[in-house]
């Protein structure tokens, strides 16, 4: 059992987790992911490790509560159990100094660019990064992005925080200032990475987008994650996660990921989560101590 040695609400239904994963921690690699069941009975998810520190042997993920058993992980609190932890998994992401890099990060996704944004910098690019949420709320790890890379811009769907409108129309702004970008890595949701990759394609920019998204059972045995690219099968869990934004066949995604969703609403029905309870308590607790 590996015990949860912090937790605290990023924003809504988003938590960050630091875990301690001693061996994991001293071997993975930006990019990679663990394999998380939180109790004896429970599923098995696939997270990405966020980050990783090997003085404390700790490793952090951070969950977006949508389904039955993100919400429960994200009902634990420090000193809880997580029942397994399995890692790290997947190849880790090609890291070169390309020139200038671009990190774009959807919600949640921003998680998973974060260790790759931090690797590309370390490689010597000049490293943007673009970062969006619906809402303010929703723009997680600004801070922790403007530590380890050069720039760094929010967007939000609804003008509330940052540049108002969607991160492609950011990156197509910065396009159209004539800055020259050599290398973007998406990650996110879907249509999202689908309309970065159609942003970039007719500029020829090498574009990695990462289909955690679809990932089930993280070691290529259930077949769930399979995708077509280059118009080949492959299983993201094994083969990727990360693959050429230009050579993925979204139409075949998007239809893949859509495959267990009643069965997801049903197992997310049956479960009673007081999760937003949680986060809303916290926010008012914060106002008073502020």
């Amino acid at each position: 059992m590996n015990k949860i040695v912090e937790a605290r609400f990023l924003g809504p239904d988003v938590k960050l987790f630091r875990i301690d994963a001693q061996k994991i921690a001293e071997k993975r690699k930006a990019g990679q992911f663990v394999i998380v069941r939180v109790h004896n009975d429970g599923e098995r998810i696939p997270l990405t490790i966020a980050d990783s520190n090997t003085a404390d042997g700790t490793i952090t993920i951070i969950v977006q509560g949508i389904g039955k058993t993100t919400k429960h992980l994200n009902s634990l609190e420090a000193g809880d159990f997580i029942h397994d932890l399995v890692g790290p998994l997947g190849k880790a992401s090609h890291i070169e100094n390309f020139g200038t890099a671009v990190s774009i990060g959807g919600g949640v996704g921003t998680a998973i660019a974060f260790p790759t944004a931090k690797a590309l910098k370390e490689a010597g690019n000049h490293v943007i990064s673009i970062i969006g949420g619906r809402s303010k709320e929703y723009v997680i790890l600004e801070d922790e992005m403007k530590a380890v890379v050069d720039e760094v811009y929010a967007t939000t769907d609804d003008g509330s925080y940052g540049f108002h409108g969607f991160v492609t129309q950011k990156l197509q702004q910065l396009l159209d200032e004539g800055r020259k970008i050599d290398f973007v890595l998406a990650i996110g949701p879907i249509p999202m990475m689908a309309a970065v990759a159609k942003v970039t394609k007719p500029y020829g920019i090498q574009t990695v987008i990462s289909l955690n998204p679809i990932m089930v059972d993280g070691t290529g045995m259930c077949g769930g994650c399979r995708a077509v690219v280059d118009e080949k099968t492959v299983f993201v869990c094994v083969d990727g996660p990360e693959f050429d934004a230009h050579k993925v066949d979204f139409d075949v995604l998007t239809k893949r990921n859509k495959m267990y969703l009643p069965q997801e609403r049903d197992s997310l029905d049956k479960h009673v989560c007081h999760i937003d309870n949680m986060y809303d308590a916290k926010v008012k607790q914060n106002e008073k101590v502020a």
